[in-house]
């Protein structure tokens, strides 16, 4: 399952999805239709992503949700900025970890991320608190994917203009530290199958997945 396929990083994590031999099936949840088709392709479209309670047999057969939906905290204050990712977020993980406990989770989240929940910045306190709570949630497995700058994938129709321009100047001098979203989508299929030893992963974490 992906969810944010209309967004740069879900659209990226499909379409390495659509190519990896290792994915058989992918289904995409969101409140509106993907613009492409694939044979792999499955769509559940919801109004609110609390219906997804109501497809408990669709849901359950599958092995991993990647959870790239998410907005951007500027304009926000911590009230919206929560209702928007923490409320978002975790009742949408309780619901499949009910469903199909034997599940592994991936949330995107962001490099900075504040795990304390005590940092001076909102929107990584709000991600702290996000992510804490869906590692108590009784997963198979449950990772936290904290990338920083990412490029798109050749064939991306959902890029913002900002990385389109950084990307390029960027990644000469921090390579390190920039992922394509394909590698983004690559680790995520193989922390599925073969686990990893850290629930939250850092850039060179990811790196060291699509190896």
């Amino acid at each position: 399952m992906i969810t944010g396929v209309t967004g740069m990083v879900g659209e990226g994590v499909l379409l390495e999805c659509l190519e990896n031999i290792a994915v058989a099936e992918i289904l995409v949840i969101g409140r509106k239709k993907y613009s492409s088709a694939h044979p792999k392709l499955r769509e559940l479209i919801v109004k609110d992503f609390a219906e997804i309670k109501n497809y408990s047999d669709i849901l359950k057969d599958y092995d991993a949700c990647f959870f790239c939906a998410g907005v951007s905290s500027v304009g926000e204050n911590e009230e919206s900025f929560t209702k928007k990712t923490y409320d978002f977020v975790v009742p949408f993980a309780e619901t499949l970890s009910a469903v199909k406990p034997d599940m592994t989770f991936i949330y995107v989240s962001g490099s900075g991320t504040d795990s304390t929940e005590k940092g001076k910045v909102m929107w990584a306190r709000v991600k702290g608190r996000t992510e804490n709570a869906l590692l108590k949630l009784p997963f198979k497995n449950q990772y936290n994917f904290r990338p920083a700058i990412m490029k798109g994938t050749k064939g991306q129709k959902n890029v913002k203009t900002i990385y389109k321009i950084l990307g390029p100047l960027v990644s000469p001098f921090i390579s390190a530290k920039t992922l394509k979203l394909a590698e983004v989508g690559k680790a995520m299929i193989n922390v599925v199958s073969k686990g990893y030893s850290k629930n939250i992963l850092e850039v060179d974490d990811i790196i060291k997945l699509t190896q």
